[in-house]
C-alpha cells in the first residue's frame, strides 16, 4: 500500500511539472491568441477568404460590378505586403473606409462585430501561416 501511495506521488508531482512547464513556457500567449484567431477567421472572414486563406477564384479581376473578389491572406496574396496598423484598419473599417475616394469593396467594417484584441487575434493568425520570408517582410513594414 505505501508503495502505491509513493509512485502515485511521484506521478502527480510529475504531472504538476509537466502542467507548470506548459503554462510558463515563452509564447504561450501568442499561441492562445492565434488558436482564437484561428477561431475568429472561421467564423467571420472564411466564408470570402477560404478556409485556407486561400481567396477567391481570380481575385485580381473586377467582376461585373466592378469589385475585386476577397484575395488570398496567404503567401500567394498581397495581405503581407501591408503593415499591420493598415491590415487592422481594414478589419475595423472596412476596405472601402480605409482606401476611399468612391473606392467600392464586399469587406464590411468588423468593429462593432470583432473587438480590437480579437482583429488583432485574427491578424496574428493569418500572419502564423506565412512562410519565414513574407512574415520577416511584414514585420519590417510593420516596423518589428
Amino acid at each position: 500500500m505505501k508503495a502505491a501511495w509513493i509512485a502515485g506521488g511521484a506521478v502527480l508531482v510529475a504531472v504538476a511539472g509537466v502542467v507548470l512547464f506548459v503554462l510558463e513556457r515563452p509564447g504561450r500567449e501568442a499561441d492562445a491568441r492565434i488558436a482564437l484567431g484561428k477561431a475568429l477567421y472561421a467564423e467571420n472572414c472564411a466564408s470570402c477568404h477560404g478556409v485556407r486563406l486561400e481567396g477567391q477564384p481570380d481575385w485580381r479581376s473586377p467582376r461585373a460590378d466592378g469589385r475585386l473578389p476577397a484575395p488570398p491572406h496567404d503567401a500567394t496574396g498581397h495581405t503581407w505586403h501591408h503593415a499591420d496598423a493598415q491590415l487592422l484598419a481594414i478589419i475595423r473599417r472596412g476596405t472601402a473606409a480605409v482606401v476611399g475616394g468612391g473606392y467600392e469593396s464586399d469587406m464590411p467594417g468588423f468593429a462593432g462585430i470583432l473587438s480590437d484584441a480579437e482583429s488583432a487575434a485574427v491578424l496574428d493568425f493569418i500572419k502564423s501561416t506565412w512562410p519565414q520570408r513574407e512574415a520577416d517582410y511584414q514585420r519590417q513594414i510593420s516596423g518589428g
